[in-house]
């Protein structure tokens, strides 16, 4: 079973919680028994996130071995330089070492939902939206990437994984996919 969730703001990548006070957890969605998540999205991250109860499937979804291309939408707070963008391009040096070279691409402001929490708005900084896709998945990559570059972000949302993609799902909603 492969499951496509549009995991919200602010929720963990997991079905329980043991902090004061609980924190929101996978397990307020109605998910079916047994599933659990292939790979994770930080608490302040949104989007897709794959859940499946086969090992196996969970392994070739997020071992970097099997190149699944994770895209991105990054909201950054600046406007990219296109030295900003060959650099991400290229790939960038974090203290866990270098990444691997990252599609790169400044794209208009994707029609999503409003996060709650919005997001802070300045007049005097301009923001901008990128289009990422990483064929790896080290912890708080993204955000360290642009931040690396000089473009820190604001908004993370995860649109897609090798061949599954948002496409309408709204935040808190799953449905049944086809592996693939």
């Amino acid at each position: 079973m492969l499951i496509a969730f549009n995991k919200p703001y602010g929720v963990l990548c997991q079905f329980t919680d043991r902090s004061e006070p609980p924190r929101p957890t996978l397990a307020g969605f109605g998910l079916p028994p047994g599933v659990y998540a292939a790979g994770r999205l930080d608490h302040d991250s949104e989007g897709l996130l794959l859940l499946t109860d086969d090992g196996g499937l969970a392994h070739r979804l997020t071992d970097p071995r099997h190149k699944q291309p994770k895209t991105y939408w990054v909201q950054v707070e600046g406007t990219p330089r296109p030295d900003q963008l060959d650099a991400l391009r290229r790939g960038v040096e974090l203290r866990d070492g270098r990444t691997r070279p990252a599609l790169a691409e400044s794209i208009e402001p994707p029609a999503l939902w409003p996060r709650d929490p919005p997001v802070r708005f300045r007049k005097t900084v301009p923001d901008a939206w990128l289009q990422l896709v990483i064929g790896e998945g080290r912890n708080r990559q993204v955000r360290r990437m642009t931040a690396a570059v000089g473009l820190p972000t604001l908004r993370l949302v995860r649109a897609g994984i090798g061949g599954q993609r948002l496409d309408g799902l709204a935040p808190g909603e799953w449905r049944m996919c086809v592996p693939g």
